[in-house]
């Protein structure tokens, strides 16, 4: 049976990126203009999505920390796998002393729970949208290099693997030539995976006031913001979380589908 393409979840996607990253040319708000006469004004048809206990446009911020968030997100997501690909690779086909000293790495990585190395680290360093890029990125390749050196040690054991290398075929084309493609469908599930895991950690240090900092703003920061007004103004940390719900949701929806596409292949 073939997998049914998710496609409202790519649509949500899609629709999230475009409000995001071109919002901002339709709706012709400022997400910094305060506003004592609307302060933490419901939903209408002048603000949207209502506005905060500073009276700020809260649809106009949603957007603006969209970008902030998809940027972390991707960034983040995309360090951390091509790392996974390039260890996993490495220790999955070398083996010897480079695999025993990943496995060491691994190990000492996940001993410490991941979100709690990630406070240990932001704690440390004033963050930024560059910052929290790099230390998300070196909590989270974790798990796709030991995906992507489980699959290199199978396919390194692969009877056409050994003739070329006892055709002393360059590594580096084996790696790029033979290795790659295989492994792309673990690699494009594990980043899908990682953008939505990204997006959740960074809404999750800015809710505890350890993200970006103002006026930068991301969905988890306005989150943030709305925690002490949420009994009187649900609005506020309601919008930045449907839209954090709906890529993470639809993320997933789109890693079972290429999940379901490789084993598919597997099996055939």
């Amino acid at each position: 049976m073939t997998p049914r393409l998710p496609a409202l979840s790519i649509s949500i996607i899609l629709g999230i990126i475009l409000l995001s990253f071109a919002g901002s040319l339709f709706y012709h708000v400022s997400p910094f203009t305060f506003d004592k006469t609307v302060i933490l004004q419901s939903p209408d048809l002048e603000h949207l999505f209502g506005t905060d206990r500073l009276g700020r446009d809260l649809l106009a911020r949603v957007i603006l920390g969209g970008q902030v968030s998809l940027i972390i997100g991707v960034g983040s997501a995309v360090i951390a796998s091509l790392i996974g690909l390039l260890l996993g690779v490495s220790a999955g086909y070398f083996k010897g002393l480079l695999d025993k000293s990943f496995v060491v790495i691994v190990d000492l990585f996940l001993t410490f729970p991941t979100f709690f190395l990630l406070l240990a680290l932001v704690s440390y360093i004033s963050a930024s949208t560059l910052i929290l890029i790099v230390v998300i990125s070196i909590t989270g390749w974790m798990g796709t290099s030991r995906l992507i050196r489980a699959e290199s040690y199978r396919i390194a054991n692969q009877p056409f693997i050994k003739v070329l290398t006892i055709a002393e075929l360059s590594k580096l084309k084996i790696i790029f030539k033979y290795f790659l493609p295989l492994l792309a469908p673990i690699f494009f599930v594990s980043f899908t995976f990682g953008v939505s895991g990204a997006i959740l950690a960074e809404s999750g240090l800015s809710y505890l006031g350890l993200g970006v900092t103002p006026p930068n703003m991301s969905w988890g920061s306005i989150l943030s913001e709305g925690k002490s007004v949420m009994e009187i103004a649900w609005w506020v940390s309601f919008f930045p979380g449907l839209m954090i719900f709906l890529v993470t949701f639809s993320l997933i929806q789109i890693s079972d589908y290429l999940q379901q596409i490789t084993n598919k292949k597997e099996m055939l």
